[in-house]
Formats: C-alpha cells, structure tokens, sequence
C-alpha cells in the first residue's frame, strides 16, 4: 500500500474533494494541516515548491492540486 499525505487547509474545496476520493477508494492517508503545523507547511514547500493548497505526496511523488487522473495512475487504480 502507498504512503500518501496530504497537506491541507481547513477551507480548501479541493483537499476536501481529494480527501473524498481517498475515502472513495479505500486509500488510508495522512493529513497535514499547514494552517495550524508550521513544520508541515515548510515540508510542504519544500517538496513542492508551492504554498497553495493540497499537495499530495504518494510515495515521494508530488501531486499539486486534485489532479484525479494523475492520483489513479500513481496508486494503480
């Protein structure tokens, strides 16, 4: 199974929709709130180097944004 976190903020329609297709799809994740987790937040940057809002890391591969085709293709669903 794939390691995923997300980081989110509490507000953000798509970390809710990708929260949702994880959920949909029986795929366990970690959520990382970089509102309230300033550790996270520069983890956050630093992989991806953006501050908006979700990135995704599967396995070490950064998805910025609820981009669904690329999160099937790299959990292999």
């Amino acid at each position: 199974m794939s390691q995923v976190i997300i980081y989110t903020t509490p507000t953000c329609t798509y970390c809710n929709a990708a929260k949702g297709y994880f959920k949909q799809n029986n795929i366990a994740y970690t959520e990382k709130d970089v509102t309230v987790d300033q550790i996270a937040q520069q983890d956050m940057i630093s992989k991806s180097g953006q501050m908006g809002v979700p990135v995704i890391d599967i396995d070490g591969n950064i998805v910025v944004g609820f981009d669904q085709a690329k999160l099937k293709e790299l959990l292999k669903l």
